[in-house]
């Protein structure tokens, strides 16, 4: 049954050091509110999963808060690296990160075999593919009615799971209307999760009932966060601040500066900090 509560409560209450948690949002609806939470709290020793990563995960690798990363595809989208994780992997600045690497289907897959409590994912993929060769979790099995040789890779199952979304019920109903990543399957994974939404509504009333792709069941903590992916956007609320992006990559090149970027954007600020971020973007999707 989930829960009403602060991002502070809800961030506490379900991640603790040496956890691993997942951050979910394909290019749309990114929690980066329940990140900066994480950084506020100095919750450390994590294992990070996602698809994906982008700057979120660099705020959070560079604040020195992850022992491992698990992911497929690493950089700041649309403009190039991730300057704090490439420091992290290559110099261990500012501390060592060990990482496991795998292809979007193998994630993809990684995280439904997890969501149906299975201890393996198995599917197509990685034939001719050089990432068998560094990463010792791909491996392979045979069919037992075909002969086939598959992949496997071991489900994903994170202690916590992150998402943001546009509504939530009173009864804690999550609903998604727009690009869907694999925000259900690492709920659904998960031990915990934690959802921070736009606005908490009375019911969905008039909306089609599929977009309600989680049930208040399914969910740990359910927080408002208006304007809690930015800057990346939620459709019908505001869009995505690409200056933000590529302001970044000069922001995180530059260890010192990247330092005052966090003190003074996410350590001086609580979650409504977030809402005044998005006044120049509402309305676009």
């Amino acid at each position: 049954m989930a829960q009403f509560q602060s991002l502070e409560a809800a961030v506490a209450d379900n991640l603790s050091p040496g956890d691993s948690a997942a951050f979910e949002g394909f290019t749309h609806l990114i929690p980066h509110a329940a990140a900066h939470e994480v950084i506020r709290q100095g919750i450390g020793d994590l294992t990070l999963i996602r698809m994906t990563p982008d700057i979120i995960y660099d705020q959070l690798i560079g604040c020195g808060l992850a022992r491992k990363l698990v992911f497929s595809y690493a950089g700041n989208p649309g403009v190039g690296l991730l300057r704090r994780l490439r420091d992290a992997v290559e110099n261990g600045v500012p501390q060592p990160l060990a990482i496991d690497e795998h292809s979007h289907a193998a994630m993809a897959n990684a995280y439904e075999a997890g969501a149906a409590g299975l201890p393996v994912a198995i599917f197509r993929g990685y034939k001719g593919a050089g990432l068998k060769a560094v990463n010792p979790n791909i491996r392979s099995v045979t069919c037992p009615f075909t002969g086939e040789e598959l992949a496997a890779v071991p489900a994903i199952r994170p202690d916590v799971a992150f998402i943001h979304a546009q509504k939530a019920d009173r009864k804690g109903n999550v609903l998604i209307e727009g690009i869907l990543g694999v925000q259900k399957e690492a709920v659904l994974a998960a031990k915990r999760s934690v959802v921070t939404v736009e606005e908490i509504v009375e019911d969905f009333g008039g909306l089609h009932p599929n977009l309600t792709i989680l049930p208040h069941w399914t969910v740990t903590s359910v927080v408002a966060v208006p304007g809690g992916a930015h800057p990346s956007y939620t459709r019908g609320y505001y869009g995505r601040d690409n200056a933000a992006y590529l302001d970044w990559d000069e922001i995180a090149a530059d260890i010192d500066r990247f330092r005052a970027w966090i003190d003074t954007h996410v350590m001086a600020c609580g979650p409504d900090v977030f809402a005044e971020r998005v006044a120049g973007l509402k309305g676009a999707t």
